[in-house]
């Protein structure tokens, strides 16, 4: 049979990092190439106790269809944390998705159409950047530095025509980077003076271990423009896919539309639970846990990185999130490098897995710290800083 696929799909390819996820599944692997959360942050005994009271009072309402705005006490839940943050107004919206990443997929469904220009950050989140190329948009890469995108090429490309840029401010996926204040006015003043849309990928923003709370894009919009997408993944469950939307009335009409026609609604019974989390549960003490967690996982990959890895490498130093970023000099062999590291036990992501253009040269890789044990950590770091001083000394 010869399948004639659509446009849309027929020049997707399988994540890199699912692909590369196959393979940590050997015995004996070190899995650096994951982003999952640490086994030990799950709220495992509150959501068995919550289910459990939910399906013995309430089984109906948790079982049946719903409203695809989403459940309407986690909505105003949501809407009450974000306020806090200065992220939602009266002047917002807020509607539950499936998970961050449908987020990011409908708010692209909703405004672009073939051919329109989406920019990102180059790199950014593979997850994101596959369903974009899934509406034939035209996707360029933005380069970052230590404070974020760049905001002199993202004006050249704002020049020539960006509908909606994506952007991921705190600690971003690959880099670990966060984006200065400075930068982020600088970005929303570029999205007013050139007429785009901001999408705003918010899902590791609680997980903040050092350093100060930075405001967000939405905190700066006063024209509606910014679309703010923010997940339970990191901070309950990722199998639970529970994300939510904020943006202004005439966004969350058009993407609660298309959600519609996608999956209907998000999984009620997990929207009660994420909601009864949220206000039953001392939230604010279990993001402290999720904090010293993490905080004490990159402080072991960053001491055995410092101990073990050649000075020639560059890596980022995150003040949260789950990711470091590590770049080789100028020349080196990456595919090879990550082949090797393979070999000797330990998968990490290769770079051009999160450009723009897949066939951009990179000599980065990702590292995840939040999924190996401590122990991993270590003997992780001590295989890979043979490898990089044997590739570059």
């Amino acid at each position: 049979m010869n399948y004639k696929f659509s446009d849309k799909v027929l020049s997707l390819k399988p994540s890199a990092i699912r692909e590369i996820l196959k393979m940590t599944s050997q015995p004996g692997i070190i899995s650096f190439a994951a982003g999952n959360p640490a086994p030990d942050a799950f709220p495992v005994e509150h959501i068995r106790a919550i289910a459990s009271d939910i399906l013995d009072r309430d089984p109906i309402a948790a079982l049946q269809y719903s409203v695809t705005e989403g459940y309407a006490p986690l909505r105003e839940a949501v809407k009450a944390r974000l306020a806090k943050k200065g992220v939602y107004s009266e002047r917002d919206d807020v509607v539950i998705t499936s998970g961050g990443q449908q987020a990011s997929e409908l708010t692209c469904k909703s405004f672009l159409n073939e051919g329109d220009v989406l920019a990102a950050e180059d790199p950014s989140f593979v997850g994101c950047l596959n369903a974009f190329r899934s509406y034939n948009v035209e996707l360029r890469g933005i380069p970052m530095d230590d404070e974020g995108i760049d905001a002199a090429l993202l004006e050249e490309q704002a020049k020539k025509g960006i509908k909606v840029l994506y952007v991921i401010p705190n600690f971003q996926n690959p880099s670990g980077r966060c984006m200065s204040y400075a930068r982020r006015k600088k970005v929303y003043e570029l999205a007013c003076r050139y007429d785009f849309i901001i999408l705003e990928d918010d899902p590791y923003g609680e997980l903040r271990f050092a350093g100060e709370d930075i405001p967000s894009i939405k905190s700066l919009d006063t024209e509606g423009r910014v679309v703010y997408a923010g997940s339970f993944s990191k901070v309950v469950s990722p199998g639970m896919r529970v994300g939510f939307v904020c943006a202004a009335p005439e966004i969350i009409a058009k993407i609660v539309v298309c959600k519609q026609v996608s999956d209907v609604h998000t999984n009620i019974l997990a929207q009660m639970i994420c909601h009864r989390i949220l206000t039953e549960y001392d939230f604010e003490a279990h993001i402290a846990h999720l904090r010293d967690i993490y905080r004490r996982k990159y402080n072991i990959m960053a001491q055995g990185i410092r101990d073990n890895f050649s000075p020639l490498v560059k890596v980022t130093e995150p003040q949260g999130g789950l990711f470091v970023w590590a770049t080789l000099p100028e020349g080196a062999d990456m595919p090879a490098f990550c082949k090797a590291a393979v070999e000797r036990t330990v998968a990490v992501v290769p770079g051009n897995a999160f450009t723009a253009q897949p066939t951009d040269p990179t000599t980065s890789f990702r590292m995840n710290f939040s999924t190996p044990t401590d122990e991993q950590l270590v003997k992780g770091c001590e295989i890979l800083g043979t490898l990089t001083r044997e590739f570059v000394g």
